[in-house]
């Protein structure tokens, strides 16, 4: 086979699910990917399991949370191309050939891509909600697989949350994901502000590439970071303000050539300014909080 992506999974403690994401990865590829995990503690067996299956792998001996284990992945990339998926998905036939196809119609490398999810429960602006099960003991692996393209999606506009494909050297160029959001919480938008920053315009969902998500495995175990706090402080605008606006997640792709609304971005940004003086006022986040929390 032809070689793919280097795919980067962090994974905490939640070995059945990743067992069923890598035998995804092995059985429905039409690449050769590389396939790299990032082991936070891994006491439930998930550290000796990776080592058991000869996958490349970083291990902290604690819940580092996505930013760090993202990054510490990224010194065993072997590929151009770093796809990003949670532990809890299940990728689908076809999944990598779209994106493939994508990547080599594309002039260069200033894209970020993503694959399109089903999930059982949650009914949001990207994907498809068809319930297959939420858990191991409930996942209904053969119908799925013989219905997940039974509803058709269209492309869509503002990629951001996995699963993601990017090119290792516009990664680089913005340095990865940023640590002072973790463990993660808008760690995805927060990228994708980064790549707008560096001229990265080509943000696009694609409907065909199709994982299945069993949804939160892991974040509700998480104190959780203020992620949207941090996000408005940090680029002077909502994460919500910049989906809607800039980004435009979830619009059909046929419109992706439709100009922004300059006029309500400036609204937004002056909204944000009175938020961003009252959250300096009455907020703790950074360094300084992840100290006090840590004693």
């Amino acid at each position: 086979m032809a070689a793919g992506f280097s795919i980067l999974i962090p994974s905490w403690n939640n070995l059945p699910y990743l067992q069923l994401c890598v035998d995804s990865i092995r059985r429905y590829s039409a690449f050769e990917h590389q396939i790299i995990v990032h082991v936070n503690d891994g006491s439930d067996g998930t550290l000796e399991w990776v080592k058991s299956e000869g996958l490349d792998y970083t291990w902290s001996a604690q819940n580092i949370g996505v930013c760090l284990a993202m990054n510490m992945m990224r010194r065993l990339v072997r590929r151009d191309y770093i796809y990003f998926i949670n532990d809890d998905m299940f990728v689908l036939p076809n999944w990598d050939v779209v994106l493939m196809d994508e990547v080599r119609r594309l002039p260069d490398n200033l894209f970020y891509l993503s694959g399109t999810m089903i999930q059982p429960h949650d009914e949001n602006d990207v994907g498809l909600c068809i319930n297959f099960g939420d858990s191991v003991e409930t996942f209904q692996r053969e119908k799925l697989l013989k219905e997940y393209m039974d509803v058709p999606y269209h492309d869509w506009m503002g990629s951001t949350r996995p699963p993601n494909l990017v090119h290792r050297d516009i990664w680089d160029l913005v340095g990865g994901y940023s640590i002072e959001l973790s463990p993660g919480m808008y760690s995805d938008p927060d990228f994708t502000a980064k790549l707008l920053m560096v001229g990265v315009r080509y943000f696009k969902g694609m409907g065909n590439s199709r994982v299945y998500h069993f949804e939160t495995k892991t974040t509700k175990r998480i104190q959780k970071n203020d992620g949207a706090v941090q996000f408005l402080l940090k680029w002077g605008i909502s994460n919500s303000a910049m989906r809607k606006y800039i980004t435009r997640q979830g619009k059909d792709w046929a419109l992706h050539e439709t100009p922004i609304n300059h006029e309500k971005l400036k609204s937004k940004r002056k909204s944000a300014r009175w938020k961003a003086i009252w959250y300096l006022l009455s907020k703790g986040f950074g360094l300084v909080k992840k100290i006090e929390n840590d004693r």
